[in-house]
């Protein structure tokens, strides 16, 4: 297993960890299955989220007796002080610590990340609750290159995640700046939501840039975990076969693939375009169903609104047909 220091946070992690969305597919025992086996493995990086229902506490059962052999980290939506606050101790009961090595904001818009940061905000929870040694570090999640960009001036950020694969690499220059500033970069959506099959050939992809400090592809069974070593493991250049295969999944994807990089923004009628793609994604290629029409019902403006003006269409960089996309995406949903 190879290790890397996660930026400024000095913490030692495996290259490759566990993004703990699929948790949510399977039960507390086999949890404890797979942690168990990463452990053996020599796995030691472990990501979830407050909002991923019942994943923190599946974790934290399966960590009973072996917490001391991770770093953990979570992440949480609160704004405020004491939202933040109360959040935090909730995570630390669902994981059965009494400390999170990591504790992120959690893909915060424009809007919130101010309020975060204001006066109140739930940097200040935060940053009590590093003095309290509840957390050790704080990073910040985000699908938006704008705010990927915000975060590398922010002086507290010890880690940055976004996602980057074979088919999104919108950041490769943020990326680089991650290494530059000695700011842990960690990659989330490696395999792009399910969309590329290949996991072992998007692994390689991404375990060939340097600069790339963890990669936490989704897992929830062995198996998979067997087959994203095998990917990360193998340290050979890639051949040109390789980069033809990758580039014929980039041709394959590129034309019907949202990046969420956000540029279709505003939309006319206040739909969150790159979320519904998102809660899609989730819906048809990570089997979490439930899930996603549980957070596809928080829209404020969904899918089937789209009164199809296609001013969208006119912003996308990579020239998605965003209308035709948005009509697929509400006939799965239902409206």
């Amino acid at each position: 297993m190879e290790y890397r220091i996660l930026g400024k946070t000095g913490l030692r992690v495996s290259r490759l960890g566990l993004g703990g969305i699929p948790i949510q597919r399977i039960d507390a025992e086999g949890t404890k299955t797979l942690v168990h086996k990463m452990a053996e493995m020599g796995v030691n990086y472990i990501d979830t989220a407050r909002g991923y229902t019942v994943s923190e506490e599946y974790l934290g059962y399966a960590l009973e007796g072996i917490r001391d052999q991770f770093v953990l980290a979570t992440k949480g939506r609160a704004t405020s002080r004491e939202d933040m606050k109360a959040d935090i101790e909730k995570s630390l009961h669902n994981l059965r610590t009494d400390y999170i090595d990591l504790y992120q904001f959690h893909n915060p818009s424009a809007q919130a990340l101010d309020q975060i940061l204001a006066p109140g905000g739930a940097l200040e929870g935060a940053l009590e609750a590093k003095e309290a040694g509840k957390i050790g570090h704080i990073g910040i999640t985000t699908h938006s290159v704008a705010i990927f960009a915000r975060a590398l001036e922010l002086p507290w950020v010890e880690t940055i995640m976004f996602p980057y694969n074979i088919v999104e690499n919108q950041a490769q220059e943020l990326i680089e700046r991650c290494a530059e500033k000695n700011i842990g970069f960690i990659c989330m959506k490696p395999l792009a939501g399910g969309a590329i099959e290949d996991g072992r050939l998007a692994l390689r992809y991404i375990a060939s840039n340097e600069h790339v400090t963890e990669i936490i592809p989704g897992m929830a069974e062995p198996r998979e975990l067997e087959q994203n070593l095998a990917g990360i493991s193998d340290t050979r250049a890639l051949t040109e076969e390789e980069k033809t295969a990758m580039q014929r999944i980039r041709d394959s994807l590129g034309t019907q693939f949202c990046r969420r990089c956000n540029y279709c923004a505003p939309c006319t009628v206040g739909i969150s375009i790159p979320s519904a793609f998102l809660f899609e994604g989730y819906l048809s290629r990570y089997g979490l169903e439930d899930w996603a029409r549980d957070r596809y019902k928080t829209m404020a403006h969904t899918a089937g609104e789209c009164i199809g003006c296609g001013q969208c269409e006119t912003r996308c960089p990579y020239h998605l047909p965003i209308r035709e996309m948005l009509k697929r995406t509400a006939e799965k949903f239902g409206y």
